[in-house]
C-alpha cells in the first residue's frame, strides 16, 4: 500500500501535471488520477491524505465520487476544485460532506494552504446540512476552528455575485460572528454545534448563528469587544491571557459592516442583515 499526501483527479493532462509539479514543489508527495473510476481504485487501494477532485469528470462525475468516498475506511478529505462553481455545484458538495471547495482559476497559494490545513486535521467533525438551498442553507457546526475555515469556503462561493468589497466584508463579519460562538458558547468543544442559517433574497442577505451558550451580558465580561473602541486594546490583553484569538474590535467592524445587527435577550443567539437593494441603486447611479 503506498501512501500519497494528495491525489489530484482531473481529467486534463496539463491541469495535472501543472498541480502535481506545485505540490511537490512544496513538499507533498503527489498521484494523480484522470478520471472517476482510477480515483476510487487508487483511494481504495492507497492511503491518501487530501483528493483535489474536479466535478467534471468522463464517465463518473466528481460529486458521484465523492459520495462513494464516505464508505471508504481510510476517508481521506476531498476538497471539491471546480470551474462550475454555481449554488448547486457549491452545497452538493457540502451537502455530500466534501472537506473544502477551491474554485478554479486556481490560486496557487489558497491551493498550498488549504491541503496543508486539510492534511493537518487529523479527525475532522462533520457538519451537518439541515438545509442546502441557494436561498435558505442551514447547518449544524461543530465548535472548531478548523470547521469556520471549511464553513467560510463555501459561505464565499455562494456570494460570489456581490461586488468584491462587499463579499469581503460580509465574508469578515460572518467569520467573526461565527468564531464568537464556538469560542464563547461552545467553549472549543468539538461535541458541541452552532447553529448557522445563511439566508439569501432579492433584497437582503441574512445570517443567523445560534451557538449552546448559556450567553452573556457584555457589561459582565471584561473581554467582550463593546461599542466604545478605546477599550478593544484591555479586551485584546484579556483574551490573550485565556488563549483565544484577539477580538477586540471585532463587535465594532461587524456593527460598522451590518445593515441590522440584532440579539436575543440571552445573547447567544445573533442575526446579521445586509440589504442589497441599496447595493443596486448605488450601482445604477454609478457609484
Amino acid at each position: 500500500m503506498a501512501k500519497y499526501d494528495v491525489l489530484i483527479v482531473d481529467d486534463d493532462e496539463a491541469t495535472r501535471n501543472g498541480l502535481r509539479e506545485l505540490l511537490a514543489l512544496n513538499g507533498f508527495s503527489v498521484d494523480t488520477a484522470q478520471d472517476g473510476s482510477q480515483a476510487l481504485d487508487t483511494i481504495h487501494r492507497d492511503d491518501v491524505g487530501v483528493v483535489l477532485l474536479d466535478v467534471r469528470l468522463p464517465g463518473m462525475s466528481g460529486l458521484d465520487v465523492l459520495a462513494r468516498c464516505a464508505d471508504e475506511r481510510r476517508p481521506a478529505k476531498i476538497v471539491v476544485v471546480t470551474g462550475i462553481d454555481t449554488p448547486e455545484t457549491v452545497l452538493s458538495a457540502l451537502r455530500q460532506h466534501a472537506h473544502d471547495f477551491l474554485p478554479k482559476p486556481i490560486d496557487p497559494a489558497r491551493l498550498i494552504e488549504t491541503v496543508r490545513r486539510a492534511l493537518a486535521a487529523s479527525n475532522p467533525s462533520r457538519i451537518q446540512v439541515l438545509s442546502a438551498r441557494p436561498e435558505w442553507v442551514e447547518l449544524l457546526v461543530p465548535c472548531t476552528r478548523e470547521a469556520v475555515d471549511r464553513i467560510q469556503s463555501f459561505v464565499n462561493q455562494l456570494e460570489t455575485d456581490l461586488p468584491h468589497d462587499v463579499r469581503e466584508s460580509v465574508g469578515l463579519a460572518f467569520r467573526e460572528l461565527l468564531m464568537n460562538g464556538i469560542e464563547w458558547g461552545g467553549q472549543l468543544n468539538p461535541a458541541q454545534t452552532v447553529r448557522v442559517a445563511c439566508l439569501r433574497t432579492r433584497r437582503m442577505l441574512l445570517y443567523r448563528i445560534a451557538d449552546p451558550g448559556t450567553g452573556f451580558r457584555l457589561e459582565d465580561l471584561s473581554h467582550a469587544a463593546g461599542s466604545d473602541a478605546s477599550t478593544a486594546i484591555a479586551h485584546d490583553q484579556v483574551r490573550e491571557e485565556k488563549g483565544l484569538r484577539p477580538g477586540g474590535f471585532g463587535l465594532v467592524l461587524i456593527r460598522a459592516i451590518a445593515d441590522e445587527l440584532v440579539y436575543n435577550e440571552q445573547r447567544n443567539e445573533v442575526v446579521f442583515v445586509k440589504y442589497l437593494d441599496e447595493l443596486g441603486d448605488r450601482s445604477l447611479d454609478g457609484g
